[in-house]
């Protein structure tokens, strides 16, 4: 993943969730509950690391701004 940079988090209420999983339907299950509490970048595709455990995925959200609760 590329860096975090002051462009990401420029801003009171900018943030960026780095989530570690143990598979993609934990890591989707999780962006999605995100998303419907504030307005994020959406579910994104996560990738695994060769020798490492689990799924990784990253996900940027304005905590300002509503999501798409149901």
């Amino acid at each position: 993943m590329e860096a975090i940079d002051a462009q990401h988090v420029q801003e009171s209420g900018l943030v960026v969730f780095d989530i570690t999983a143990a598979d993609e339907e934990t890591a989707a299950l999780v962006m999605a509950s995100l998303e419907q509490r504030w307005a994020t970048s959406g579910i994104t595709a996560a990738r695994r690391t060769p020798g490492e455990p689990g799924v990784r995925a990253r996900i940027y959200a304005d905590t300002r701004r509503r999501g798409t609760r149901p």
